[in-house]
């Protein structure tokens, strides 16, 4: 499970391959490769390994039709963090939540 976290950490830790799934999330279909490509002020090349790194956290699926390639986000994977972080959450509200008792009792 870490294996996965530390992908999708790695995938959205990057700006622009934020930029590319909110792309696709707002678009809510499959878009082509050069339509997103024409989006963003780096070369096809470039969104095209931002789009890898997004499919390898599985983040994104990328399809052929043709000689064109489409590709879609897929937000279930977030949940993984999501999950991840409410156990630290909840680490640190029962923490402060003792904290807060044993400083009452040192004031009364």
């Amino acid at each position: 499970m870490q294996d996965n976290i530390t992908k999708i950490l790695k995938a959205i830790a990057d700006p622009k391959r934020r930029e590319i799934f909110h792309a696709l999330i707002i678009a809510s279909s499959a878009l082509s490769i050069t339509q997103i490509s024409g989006q963003f002020e780096i070369s096809r090349q470039g969104v095209t390994k931002h789009i890898k790194t997004l499919e390898q956290a599985g983040l994104v699926e990328i399809t052929s039709m043709g000689r064109e390639r489409y590709c879609i986000a897929d937000a279930k994977p977030l949940k993984k963090i999501t999950e991840w972080v409410k156990f630290y959450e909840q680490f640190w509200d029962t923490a402060l939540d003792n904290l807060g008792s044993y400083l009452d009792e040192k004031v009364d």
